[in-house]
């Protein structure tokens, strides 16, 4: 059920974008506390080293946990913005959320396996092995971003029960569409991962490199209607003699 009486909140949020969430729901809090346990998982050690070179092999898994962490945060920022854009409580919401906290908890290990080796193994694994990795790792990538864009979906069929404005609209479309070249991304380097000879398989590694580059694109191509449709409102609120 949506919370109809938080429709016309005063809550700020994002600047352009009126939050609906109001107070943190239990399906937030129990989403919480499975993204804190992901990032437990994240952790190499849970023993707090006893000798100096514990604490060395330990501080030699820094960077990987720091790169690991920062997915994780992103993908919980995601999460985030969604629940207090649109405080969406109905059942395919919860159940979509459910979904979505088993993919990050499967994606937990491939993401501390790969960035762990990446870091710390020097490329200590055999070709046929990293086949395998990019297509585990793809696939519940894009599992990932797939949940996210049936989530953007389905504000979006309710648009008008949300009364989004025209600019709150545009950026669902636009929300939906970044996750849906995600999902692209990671679907394409696992048939990269399927398909290159293994010499060539790192390909599908350094095939999610051109996530920069879409989000540099896609932002500059979001930001002049974003720019547009904000000048056509201020027209109309110019011309409008009522205001």
């Amino acid at each position: 059920m949506i919370r109809q009486h938080l429709i016309g909140s005063s809550l700020a949020g994002e600047g352009d974008f009126r939050w609906r969430g109001g107070e943190i729901t239990r399906l937030e809090g129990f989403s919480d506390a499975v993204f804190a346990f992901a990032v437990t998982l994240l952790v190499v050690s849970l023993e707090v080293p006893k000798t100096f070179h514990e604490l060395m092999e330990a501080m030699r898994g820094f960077a990987a946990f720091a790169v690991c962490f920062a997915l994780l945060a992103e993908v919980w920022s995601n999460h985030y913005r969604f629940f207090r854009r649109y405080g969406l409580q109905d059942p395919w919401a919860v159940f979509l959320n459910c979904v979505l906290l088993f993919f990050v908890l499967f994606y937990v290990y491939p993401l501390k396996f790969l960035f762990f080796t990446m870091f710390n193994n020097g490329g200590r694994i055999e070709a046929q092995q990293a086949r395998a990795l990019f297509i585990i790792y793809g696939a519940g990538y894009a599992a990932l971003f797939l949940v996210f864009a049936l989530l953007y979906l389905h504000a979006w069929r309710k648009r008008e029960e949300l009364a989004l404005n025209q600019l709150e609209r545009l950026k669902t479309r636009h929300s939906l569409i970044d996750h849906l070249a995600m999902v692209f991304v990671g679907l394409i380097s696992v048939l990269l991962a399927l398909s290159l000879p293994l010499r060539w398989v790192g390909m599908a590694g350094y095939f999610y490199f051109i996530i920069g580059a879409y989000f540099t694109l896609a932002g500059m191509t979001f930001g002049r209607r974003v720019r547009l449709l904000k000048e056509m409102g201020e027209s109309s609120a110019a011309s409008d003699p009522s205001r």
